[in-house]
C-alpha cells in the first residue's frame, strides 16, 4: 500500500521519474506499474539483487518492503551514495537495533525514515503551537481504529515479520512522544490484549506455535526531568500515556493527541483536522477567589482548522495538486522536504533528514521496551521479538555486529548480492532520478 502512496505522489513531480520497479509478488508489481504517470515505462525485477546492480543509476530508492525486511536492506543499499527513504520502522528486533547502530557511522546513503505522521496537518499543527502552553508534563495520544488490513500472504500479521502492533503501528507514536517533549523516555509499563482479532485475521486456533498480534494496549511512559535538583524530581517528570485500540471502527476520533503544559493545553483531532488551544488563568486575571472553580473568561479557547494545508504549512500554494491519500496529505508534505533536502545537498548543502535514521532506530526501541514491561494481571510479561530472516540477511547482520567495516570481509559481497527470490515475501520498491 504504501509503495503504490508514493508512487502516486511521485507522479506529481516533473522532477521526479521512475526508472525502476522491483518486487517479487506479480499483481503488486502490475498495480503499480498501472499507476505510472510517465512517458518512459520502468525496468522491472522481481529480485533484489537484480536491481542492486543497478545501484550506480539509482539517486532516490523507495523502501516499502515487509517490515523484517528495512534492516537487512538499509544495510546493503545504504552502502552507497544515494538517498534512500524508507519505510517505518527501521528495523523489528534487538538484533536488527544493534546491526544498524553498529554501521550507522559508516553507511554512506543519506537515509530519511518515512513517519508521516508528523506532517499531518493537525499534528504539525499542534507542534507548532507548543511553546504557548510552557513546560510540557502531560502527553497523551489515542488512536481508535479498524484492525489491521489485508497484505500479501498477511506478513503484517505475523509478530516475528512485522515486529509485532506496538513497533509495527506505535513506531509513529513514540517518535511523536520524542518529538512534542524533546526528551527520551526513562522508564515504560503497558497493558495489553492479544489474540482478541484471532478470528478475524483468520489465525488457526489449533496452532499454538502462532503467536497473534496485540490488539490493544495502554502504555505509560516517563520521560527525562527537567529539574533534577527538586526534591520531587522523580515525581515532576514528563508522563506519557498510549491508547491504542484495533477493534474501534466508527469512533468520533481515529486519533488524538492532548498536551498538557504548566500553561495550558493542546487538544489535535483526526479525521477532524481540528487544533484546541487552551491557556490557564494567568496570576491577577479574573480567578481571584480560589474557593470556587474558574469564571468563563479567566481561561481562554482558541480552535485552529486545519483542512486547508496553507492554515499550516505556508509553502501548500508550491505543491503540485495532491490527493490527500490515507494520512491526510502527510505523505505529500514528507515528498515536499524530501526533494527540498535532496536539492540543497547539489546546492553544497548537508542531507538533513526531517526523520533521520537513528529517529527511527529511538522509535524501535521505545516499542520494544514496551514489550518488555506488559505486566498484565500484576505478572511481568517479556514479550521479545525474533525477526523472520533468511541466510544471506542473517549473514549480514552478524557480519555487522562482528566487524567494524562491512567490505573489509569478502563474504560481506556474497551477502549483498545473495538474496534469492525465496528470501522475498512482498517488496514494493522503487528507483526514483532527481533531474534537474
Amino acid at each position: 500500500m504504501m509503495g503504490q502512496e508514493h508512487i502516486s505522489y511521485i507522479n506529481k513531480y516533473d522532477s521526479l521519474s521512475i526508472d525502476f520497479l522491483c518486487d517479487p509478488n506479480n499483481s503488486s508489481l502490475d498495480t503499480a506499474l498501472a499507476m505510472v504517470e510517465q512517458d518512459k515505462t520502468p525496468a522491472i525485477f522481481e529480485k533484489e539483487n537484480e536491481l542492486l546492480m543497478h545501484v550506480n543509476d539509482i539517486d532516490l530508492l523507495v523502501i516499502a518492503s515487509p517490515n523484517f525486511m528495512h534492516t537487512p536492506q538499509i544495510l546493503r543499499w545504504g552502502q552507497h551514495s544515494i538517498t534512500i527513504l524508507c519505510e517505518k520502522p527501521a528495523a523489528i528486533s534487538e538484533k536488527q537495533v544493534a546491526a544498524l547502530k553498529a554501521a550507522q557511522s559508516s553507511l554512506k546513503a543519506n537515509i530519511w525514515i518515512a513517519m508521516e505522521y508528523r506532517f499531518m496537518p493537525a499534528i504539525n499543527k499542534l507542534v507548532q503551537l507548543l511553546p504557548n502552553i510552557g513546560q510540557i508534563k502531560k502527553v497523551a495520544i489515542r488512536e481508535n481504529r479498524y484492525p489491521f488490513l489485508t497484505k500479501i500472504e498477511e506478513w503484517n500479521k505475523d509478530v516475528e515479520k512485522s515486529g509485532d502492533t506496538l513497533v509495527e503501528k506505535c513506531c509513529h507514536f513514540f517518535d511523536l512522544f520524542r518529538l512534542i517533549t524533546s526528551k527520551e523516555m526513562k522508564s515504560c509499563v503497558s497493558k495489553v490484549h492479544r489474540g482478541l482479532l484471532a478470528d478475524h485475521y483468520g489465525y488457526n486456533s489449533e496452532d499454538d506455535s502462532v503467536t497473534p498480534i496485540i490488539d490493544s494496549a495502554y502504555v505509560l511512559l516517563d520521560f527525562e526531568s527537567d529539574d533534577v535538583s527538586s526534591k520531587y524530581a522523580a515525581q515532576q517528570s514528563t508522563l506519557g500515556c498510549l491508547e491504542l485500540c484495533m477493534f474501534a471502527e466508527g469512533s468520533r476520533h481515529q486519533e488524538e493527541i492532548i498536551v498538557t503544559g504548566m500553561n495550558g493545553r493542546l487538544e489535535a483531532y483526526l479525521p477532524e483536522n481540528k487544533v484546541f488551544l487552551y491557556q490557564r488563568p494567568t496570576s491577577g486575571g479574573l480567578w481571584t477567589d480560589k474557593s470556587k472553580p474558574p469564571p468563563q473568561g479567566s481561561f481562554s479557547e482558541e480552535v485552529f482548522d486545519c483542512s486547508e494545508l496553507a492554515e499550516v504549512y505556508d509553502f501548500a500554494d508550491e505543491l503540485p495538486s495532491m490527493h490527500a491519500g490515507y494520512h491526510y496529505c502527510s505523505t505529500a508534505i514528507e515528498w515536499k522536504y524530501l526533494i527540498d533536502a535532496i536539492n540543497g545537498t547539489q546546492d553544497g548543502k548537508p542531507f538533513v533528514p526531517q526523520v533521520s535514521l537513528d529517529d527511527g532506530i529511538k522509535a524501535v526501541e521505545m516499542g520494544i521496551a514496551s514489550m518488555k514491561n506488559i505486566t498484565n494481571h500484576g505478572d511481568a510479561v517479556s514479550t521479545k521479538v525474533t525477526a523472520h530472516s533468511s541466510k544471506s540477511a542473517d549473514n549480514l547482520l552478524d557480519l555487522v555486529l562482528n566487524s567494524a567495516t562491512l567490505l573489509s570481509n569478502a563474504h560481506v559481497k556474497e551477502t549483498l548480492f545473495g538474496t534469492s527470490e525465496s528470501d522475498w515475501i512482498e517488496h514494493e520498491e522503487c528507483k526514483v532520478n532527481v533531474q534537474q
